[in-house]
């Protein structure tokens, strides 16, 4: 991999149209997962940002949010075309799913081995009771997760602390990022407790999610949202389904 990879690979014509398939292959699953007694299985990020949009446009709410999030990644595609015009290359696709499937599979190896020190424990990391979940609702929630949970919690959330910082407590930019990405961390782990599926509540599952929450942050700055949305749906998906 070359410097223009590095360098295209963080650009929204990238970044945006790699995460497409995600968004493509969750819609489709949500379509043909049955009904449960708690009601439809769905990823909570994604619920939460569907929220927003019904409470303004009420049953029309999620056709009004998928609207505005592919209006939105379309605009900053095609602005980024203009700005820097050139073909798509199929080697820079296959180089981000290559990067995606590696951070992946060390990921959890990292940062489990990170929790285990820091609460002194052996435990494995329970999720939800995924026992009493079909393999596509397992697939659905795996990308799901890295889809909404990456918009949520590290484009909108993480990003929007360290403007608060910045213009509320007038803070710089270092220590706001520092103090967005923590904090960020904290709700993202919070938030796994929420709903009949959440995680039981441990000390190993809550310093887990937050350390995977400073890594996802970390990996977005550095690699752009499209490879952080890959890398977190594959290493769901090696947990949740196989």
């Amino acid at each position: 991999m070359n410097r223009a990879y590095w360098r295209l690979a963080r650009t929204p014509r990238y970044s945006l149209l790699f995460a497409l398939p995600l968004l493509i292959a969750y819609q489709v699953l949500v379509a043909f997962e049955p009904a449960t007694p708690h009601g439809l299985v769905r990823n909570g990020a994604d619920v939460m940002l569907e929220t927003v949009f019904i409470a303004l446009a009420g049953n029309y709410g999620p056709l009004a949010f998928m609207v505005v999030l592919v209006g939105i990644g379309l605009w900053l595609v095609i602005r980024d075309v203009r700005r820097h015009p050139g073909g798509l290359r199929a080697g820079v696709f296959a180089g981000m799913l290559i990067e995606a499937l590696g951070l992946a599979a060390v990921f959890g190896f990292i940062v489990g081995s990170l929790t285990t020190r820091v609460v002194e424990s052996t435990m494995l990391l329970h999720f939800f009771q995924v026992e009493r979940l079909s393999w596509p609702t397992r697939l659905m929630l795996s990308v799901g997760a890295g889809l909404y949970e990456e918009l949520l919690f590290r484009v909108v959330l993480v990003a929007g602390l360290a403007w608060m910082a910045r213009v509320v407590f007038g803070w710089r930019d270092t220590p706001a990022a520092v103090w967005a990405v923590l904090l960020g961390a904290a709700i993202f782990s919070v938030v796994h407790y929420i709903g009949p599926y959440g995680d039981r509540v441990t000390l190993y599952s809550f310093v887990f999610r937050m350390i995977a929450g400073m890594f996802f942050s970390a990996l977005y700055l550095l690699r752009g949202f499209g490879i952080t949305a890959w890398t977190h749906s594959l290493y769901d998906a090696m947990l949740l389904v196989m």
